[in-house]
């Protein structure tokens, strides 16, 4: 029998049954729309976590002191105090660091804020001028943080958005006063908001001169003399100076530090930041997937449930079928076939379901959080052929079973 006529025989008997072969479809359907809409979701998360921090800035480099172990106990990356402000200043040099365009320390502590009635526990970020351009922060009234700020230690602050608008509420803070830690200091400005991702944690902090943290509110001192600072963000002049600039600052700290074996600091980048990111939203996205691909597997047992029920039902017609001539593979292929075409036809239905479900979905919010979609081809084809697979998988049983009848028996069946 032709390959057509296996075909046309097939697509025969489906129809023959239509309320039975549409139930058998929806499994199949409701299992790839459920895989590609689930992926969907993982991808558009994982694109948009991903943009979220590249909009810092992939020519950003990290420098944080070392681990530190103490009394056999070893703690994380900078949990030791060995960067100050000096070494800093020290990487802004045409000589030995031609690759970095500016650096900006910080110095972080946790305070409460308190202004009139209101109060709020927060981050107290303590930075320099350049801060504001290497982080990409703005005022959105005042003014940033001066030199001369930092040279005097003065005891000025500027909020974060979220801050502002739990002490102040509505009105403009500037010129006013907080309390932060028993001391008062003046409000210079207000950040403007940067939202959600990454940058949105400045909303809910407070910024002031990295002096002012560290001889008002830090606790933590060293005899090494100084001011001591958790982390500085180097900003590279160029993307494809990033590997350069990372030899070039690991220098400059081991000179000054006297470094001769490991290291007392950690140099990282954004882009390092952001491959870990996709690493794990990777594993995050495949294991929506195999959630997703159990009603898949459901959806094939239910294939070859209808399979075997349609080859007792049509025991007769296979003992017809042989007597005349077919062939043990004629009547296998068919029963493939129909098992193949009904799985195809599913996945087909679930791609176009699972397109719709993802665009539908994309920029909704529930619950507070919006989804992104990101709906790709791959993903298309990769359930179309999964379909395809599980049918022919689970209709081989049903096949081989229907092929093994002998046609007197089949004959005799009622």
């Amino acid at each position: 029998m032709s390959p057509l006529t296996t075909l046309i025989s097939a697509l025969s008997s489906i129809g023959a049954n239509k309320l039975r072969s549409g139930l058998t479809l929806l499994g199949i359907v409701i299992g790839v729309a459920a895989v590609i809409s689930l992926m969907a979701i993982g991808r558009g998360a994982q694109q948009a976590i991903t943009a979220n921090i590249a909009a810092l800035g992939t020519n950003l480099l990290f420098v944080r002191p070392g681990s530190t172990t103490q009394g056999g106990v070893s703690g994380g990356q900078g949990s030791a105090f060995t960067l100050t402000l000096d070494d800093a200043y020290a990487l802004v040099d045409a000589l030995y660091t031609p690759s970095v365009a500016a650096v900006a320390p910080e110095l972080r502590a946790g305070a409460q804020v308190v202004a009139g009635s209101k109060n709020t526990r927060t981050q107290v970020v303590g930075v320099t001028p350049e801060y504001e351009f290497v982080r990409n922060i703005s005022v959105s009234s005042g003014q940033f943080i001066t030199w001369g700020q930092v040279d005097n230690r003065s005891e000025v602050v500027i909020l974060g958005s979220q801050v502002s608008q739990t002490l102040f509420e509505f009105r403009d803070p500037v010129g006013q006063t907080v309390r932060i830690n028993g001391r008062l200091f003046t409000v210079t400005g207000v950040l403007k908001s940067m939202g959600g991702g990454p940058q949105g944690a400045f909303d809910d902090q407070v910024l002031m001169p990295i002096t002012t943290v560290y001889y008002r509110l830090a606790s933590q001192r060293t005899t090494q003399g100084g001011v001591t600072v958790q982390t500085i963000n180097v900003q590279v002049g160029s993307s494809n100076a990033m590997d350069s600039a990372v030899q070039q600052i690991a220098t400059v700290l081991r000179l000054r530090h006297r470094i001769t074996s490991a290291d007392d600091f950690t140099v990282t980048s954004q882009q390092a930041t952001i491959d870990t990111l996709q690493a794990t939203t990777n594993t995050f996205v495949v294991f929506l997937g195999a959630i997703a691909s159990i009603s898949l597997l459901v959806g094939g047992i239910g294939i070859m449930n209808i399979m075997l029920v349609s080859v007792t039902e049509r025991t007769r017609e296979i003992g017809i079928r042989k007597a005349i001539g077919a062939k043990r593979r004629d009547i296998l292929f068919q029963f493939m076939s129909e098992a193949t075409l009904l799985s195809l036809g599913g996945g087909g239905i679930g791609v176009l379901l699972g397109l719709a479900l993802s665009r539908l979905l994309n920029g909704r919010s529930l619950g507070g959080q919006t989804f992104h979609t990101a709906f790709s081809g791959d993903i298309a084809v990769l359930a179309l052929i999964v379909s395809a697979v599980i049918g022919i998988f689970f209709g081989i049983y049903p096949a081989f079973r229907a092929a093994r009848l002998h046609p007197i028996e089949a004959l005799r069946h009622e």
